[in-house]
C-alpha cells in the first residue's frame, strides 16, 4: 500500500486533480465526539486535534486535503472540547487558505454522530465533502469522490475494498452496479468492503439525506449516521460508492490506532 504522505508536496503529486467545480463544495469535518478510548489525550482535546508524531493532527491533514482538492470553504462540527478548535481557527484558516465556519453540536455528550451530521444540515443543502474527524487519509481519497462533481446527483461513499475485515469495520454490501445495498458493522467479514468515513453529499441528494438523518437520530440518539445511508438504500435511493484502491488510511479510535497511524506517517 502507498504510505500516507508526510508533506503537502507529496500529497499534490499523488492526488488526481479535481474539477474546478470542487470549489462549490464545502468541506465538512465531524469533530464533536468525546473519544473516550483515546484518553488521556481527549481529556482536553477533541479526537481531531490529538497530536501525531510529526506535529500534525487529523484536522490539519483533512483541511490540507480540502485545499489541495480546490475546496475553498470548510466547516467543523464541534462539541467536546470545542474551545481547542476555536482557539486555532484563525491559524487554520491562514495555514490552509480556507474560509472556516463552526457548527455547534449541543448534545455531543449524549447523542451520536447522526445528530452531529444533522446539525450541519444548512451547509449540507449546498453540497459537502464529509470527513470524519478521526479518519487519517491522503488527498487522493477526496479526489476520487470529487471526480465529475458537477454531475453528481447521489451520495458517494469512499470504500476500502482491499483490506481484511473484522468486527469493528463499518462494512458494506454492494449491488451489482456498485451502489450500496447494506452498511453495518454487523455484516459478515466477507462483505464487499469498508466505508472509511469520507463521503460526497452533493446538493441534489441533500434533502433526502437530511430527512433520513433526522429520522435516524430521533429513533435512537445512539445511532451512527451510516444508518441514514441504509435508510436511503432501503427506500431505493441510489447511494454510490467509490473504491479507494491500494491506499493507506486509518481510523484513529484508540491508543493502538494512534500508534499505527504514527507508523504510517513516519514510513519512508
Amino acid at each position: 500500500m502507498n504510505p500516507l504522505q508526510t508533506s503537502p508536496e507529496d500529497d499534490r503529486i499523488s492526488a488526481t486533480p479535481s474539477s474546478d467545480a470542487a470549489g462549490s463544495v464545502t468541506g465538512l469535518v465531524l469533530a464533536a465526539g468525546v473519544g473516550r478510548r483515546l484518553r488521556p489525550y481527549t481529556d482536553a482535546l477533541p479526537k481531531a486535534l490529538v497530536p501525531l508524531d510529526d506535529g500534525s493532527t487529523v484536522l490539519d491533514r483533512t483541511l490540507r486535503n480540502f485545499s489541495i482538492n480546490g475546496i475553498e470553504r470548510a466547516a467543523i462540527v464541534v462539541g467536546h472540547c470545542s474551545e481547542a478548535i476555536l482557539d486555532r481557527l484563525d491559524d487554520l484558516e491562514d495555514e490552509y487558505s480556507l474560509e472556516l465556519d463552526i457548527v455547534v453540536n449541543d448534545h455531543a455528550l449524549d447523542r451520536n454522530n447522526a445528530y452531529s451530521l444533522w446539525c450541519a444540515r444548512e451547509l449540507i443543502l449546498g453540497g459537502v465533502l464529509l470527513c470524519n474527524g478521526d479518519t487519517l487519509h491522503p488527498a487522493s481519497v477526496q479526489s476520487r469522490l470529487l471526480a465529475d462533481v458537477a454531475d453528481a446527483r447521489h451520495v458517494r461513499l469512499a470504500i476500502d475494498d482491499v483490506k481484511t475485515l473484522g468486527d469493528e469495520e463499518m462494512k458494506v454490501a454492494l449491488a451489482g452496479d456498485g451502489s450500496l445495498r447494506q452498511i453495518s458493522k454487523g455484516l459478515p467479514h466477507g462483505s464487499d468492503g469498508e466505508y472509511i468515513g469520507v463521503a460526497l453529499i452533493p446538493s441534489p441528494a441533500a434533502s433526502s439525506l437530511i430527512d433520513a438523518l433526522e429520522r435516524t437520530w430521533q429513533a435512537d440518539h445512539n445511532h451512527f449516521y451510516e444508518a441514514a445511508f441504509q435508510h436511503l438504500a432501503d427506500l431505493g435511493t441510489t447511494v454510490e460508492t467509490r473504491s479507494i484502491g491500494e491506499t493507506s488510511w486509518i481510523e484513529i479510535d484508540s491508543l493502538e490506532d494512534l500508534a499505527r497511524a504514527n507508523g504510517l506517517i513516519c514510513r519512508s
